[in-house]
């Protein structure tokens, strides 16, 4: 193993959740403004991910007051203080940009049905 790679490897979180393109997830993001840090919570559907290893980013989107906002954060970053994952999307693409041009219940992306434990 490469020197570069076990710099990457330690860098990395351990408590990564599993989530994936079109999923809902809530970002809890922390700010620091001066001496004062505040976590700051971004909800809204993931529209790609990318890169590897510890240089992972992912970008969320999510409408506000009629106004589309994404924001892209590294998944490893000391900042995000974690990412929870509210509900599971049904996507057949890698990266949802289609959804920009789409704009209030068109955005929505369908909810993925998950099998039942059998009883």
């Amino acid at each position: 193993m490469s020197i570069i790679s076990e710099i990457e490897e330690s860098q990395k979180k351990q408590d990564v959740p599993q989530f994936e393109t079109g999923d809902t997830v809530r970002v809890y993001n922390r700010i620091v403004e001066g001496e004062h840090s505040r976590v700051q919570v971004f909800e809204g559907t993931v529209l790609k991910i990318q890169g590897g290893s510890n240089r992972t980013t992912f970008t969320v989107r999510k409408e506000s007051s009629g106004i589309g906002v994404e924001k892209t954060w590294p998944l490893h970053s000391p900042n995000v203080e974690k990412v929870e994952v509210v509900r599971k999307g049904k996507v057949r693409r890698a990266k949802l940009n289609y959804l920009r041009q789409l704009s209030g219940k068109k955005a929505k992306v369908k909810e993925a049905v998950t099998a039942r434990p059998a009883k």
